[in-house]
Formats: C-alpha cells, sequence, structure tokens
C-alpha cells in the first residue's frame, strides 16, 4: 500500500498555498476551524486514492517487480498476500474517498480528485499502459503533479478561478524532470535487465534520457520564468539561480549514484537536500511579503 509514501500527497499544498498567493482577499473567508477542516481533509482524502493506486500498481506490476532486486522481495510477489481481497480494499478505499470528497467539496475538487484515480490507471493498467511507452510513461505519471496542484487549489478555489496554465506546466515539467532521472539511474544501474522491469527501457537509450532531463528542466524554467513575467514578481525572478543549483544537484546525484535513484522524495533523506530544499521553501514564502501581485 506505500503508506509510507504519504509525503507526496504534501504536494497538494502548493496548489493552496498559490491560490492564496494570488488571491489573497480569500484568506478572510475562512474561519479558522473551516481552513484547518479543508487542509486536512483534503490531503486525507488525497493520499486514501493514491494508496488505492499504489494497490492497482502493485497488482498489475506483479509480473514486472520480480525482476527488480528490491521490489521481487515485496509481499505480493512473494504470495504472501492474495490478490482477491487486496483489489478489494483498493475497491473500498476509492469509493470512499470519492463519496468523502463529493459530500465535503466542490465538483471541482470532486472531479480533481478522481482524475489522480484516473491517472492511475492510464499509467499501469492497459490498453493504455503508458509507463510502457518511451517518454509516456514519465509524462503521464509526473502528471500527478498538477493534479495534486488542482486537488489543493479547488480544496479553497470556486471553479470559476483558475490556476495559470504557466504554473502548472511548471510544476508539471518539473516532475517529469524527476521521473526521467529517476529513470536514468534504474538505466544506467539494471544494465541488460533494465528492459524485463521496465518495458520502456527497451527503447530508451542513457543519451535520450539525458536529453529528456535536459528538455523536462528548460520547460520547466521557462514556464516559471513566464508566470513570474505575468505576474511581475521580481523576486522569483532574482530566486532563478537559487532553483537553476537545485537542478543542478539532482544532475549531479543521477549521474553520480551507484544505486537506484527510488523515489525523488528520498532525496531528502539527504541533509544536503533537505536543507536546500528547506532554504528555497523559506525563500518563497518571503514572496508573500515582498511581491504585490502586478506592481
Amino acid at each position: 500500500m506505500r503508506l509510507e509514501r504519504w509525503p507526496r500527497s504534501l504536494a497538494i499544498y502548493l496548489g493552496s498555498a498559490s491560490f492564496f498567493f494570488l488571491y489573497r482577499e480569500f484568506l478572510q473567508a475562512f474561519s479558522l476551524p473551516g481552513f484547518l477542516c479543508r487542509f486536512l481533509l483534503s490531503f486525507f482524502l488525497t493520499w486514501v486514492i493514491s494508496t488505492a493506486n499504489y494497490i492497482i500498481n502493485e497488482i498489475v506490476d506483479l509480473p514486472y517487480d520480480i525482476h527488480h532486486p528490491i521490489k521481487r522481495f515485496r509481499p505480493l510477489v512473494r504470495g504472501e498476500i492474495k490478490k482477491i481481497p487486496f483489489s478489494a480494499l483498493g475497491l473500498l478505499l476509492i469509493l470512499f474517498s470519492l463519496a468523502l470528497a463529493y459530500l465535503a467539496f466542490s465538483l471541482a475538487f470532486f472531479f480533481s480528485l478522481l482524475s489522480l484515480l484516473a491517472a492511475g490507471f492510464i499509467y499501469n493498467m492497459r490498453p493504455v499502459r503508458a509507463k510502457d511507452i518511451p517518454f509516456l510513461d514519465s509524462i503521464s505519471e509526473s502528471i500527478n503533479n498538477p493534479i495534486r496542484f488542482l486537488i489543493g487549489w479547488f480544496a479553497f478555489s470556486s471553479a470559476y478561478l483558475l490556476p495559470p496554465l504557466s504554473l502548472l506546466l511548471c510544476w508539471w515539467s518539473f516532475g517529469n524532470f524527476l521521473m526521467v532521472a529517476k529513470r536514468l539511474s534504474e538505466f544506467r544501474f539494471l544494465k541488460e535487465k533494465a528492459g524485463d522491469y521496465r518495458a520502456s527501457h527497451k527503447k530508451y537509450s542513457e543519451k535520450s534520457l539525458l536529453l529528456g532531463m535536459i528538455a523536462s528542466a528548460l520547460v520547466c524554467f521557462l514556464s516559471y520564468l513566464s508566470f513570474a513575467f505575468t505576474f511581475r514578481l521580481q523576486s522569483f525572478f532574482f530566486f532563478t539561480p537559487f532553483l537553476l543549483f537545485f537542478g543542478f544537484l539532482i544532475f549531479r546525484k543521477t549521474l553520480s549514484e551507484t544505486a537506484i535513484m527510488e523515489e525523488p522524495e528520498k532525496l531528502l533523506i539527504s541533509p544536503k537536500f533537505a536543507i536546500y530544499t528547506t532554504f528555497l521553501i523559506l525563500l518563497f514564502i518571503l514572496t508573500f511579503f515582498l511581491d504585490k501581485i502586478g506592481e
């Protein structure tokens, strides 16, 4: 069920923070209890849907995980749990989270949460199974980033206020940058066995994956600068070198890693990445006080 991956669901709060950054007047529209209720419930529902997606992934990837040096020890692969009750648990989680989202939030939030579930089906299951198609695998997996952004946005916004496309594209391409880095790490570590674990690796090369990382990074920074220019956010321009350095650190780790860089959030286990990420978060918190939208 991969419950330990709960930090990924915190990504929704980037959407919430962006909404209140761009529409500050709405801060006064929520009481503290109402705000906290939406804040915590939106996270919980996202985590539940993500867990259901992991259950789906675990079941359909059973024939592939046996070729992975770590995943072949998972309980389902080893026959320690059964498919049918595990599938039933996934279905119950889906029904519970969608029903509660429908009752407690707007339709925009409900459909955003439903999109996160749909993205999991498209990524994992046939007839599409995007994870087997080179580059579409990383693109479709990283679409979870803008979807989570929308979940956090619509936890507080009405359906009539939409986030800027440049911000969604920036967050999507950053996720793709990390996913391509993960695949490059797998490709370099698993070598000739890479294609047995992930079908898309049969058509990848180290060069194509490097170019994919570079292209994703360029799209990320260009959309970031477009957002900053559109809303005249001067501090965002000043922060650009710090973001470029962050990208460089991930690039270097990907190319120097002697094992598979399993999950991007595990970067934060490293004190260096944890401290620098905290530094970046504090910088952007400052923008709320430094920048006035459009001025």
